[in-house]
């Protein structure tokens, strides 16, 4: 897995599927604040006058000459929870980000929130 400060340095580059599919472009990169280590990224898609960002995890993610290479297909990330380009995941909508691709999702042990922006 690469480093979140890494990956920074992808932002504005493309985002492809396992087919090298386009989804759209890389935006900002999520934390899971229990371990502190890239768990999602969003993702610009949509057209220009309808923009919006949708979450896709990061797990067996691949970084390539110019591009982000994400395990989940085009048509599942298109379809997952989305966020307006300049909004933020509200804590009660996490849980549903997880569902989409069935991953686990338990908040901290302290009821805290298991994403974070970076």
């Amino acid at each position: 897995m690469f480093e979140a400060n890494e990956i920074r340095e992808w932002r504005g580059h493309d985002v492809v599927d396992a087919d090298r599919h386009r989804i759209g472009t890389l935006e900002s990169v999520y934390v899971d604040t229990v371990t502190d280590e890239p768990s999602f990224a969003t993702v610009t898609v949509g057209l220009p006058t309808r923009r919006r960002l949708v979450f896709v995890p990061l797990a067996d993610a691949r970084v390539g000459p110019g591009y982000l290479q994400v395990a989940h297909p085009r048509s599942q990330v298109k379809k997952a929870p989305a966020i307006d380009t300049d909004g933020e995941l509200p804590a009660e909508d996490e849980a549903a980000v997880f569902a989409h691709y069935k991953l686990d999702y338990a908040p901290g042990a302290g009821g805290e929130r298991r994403l974070a922006r970076r």
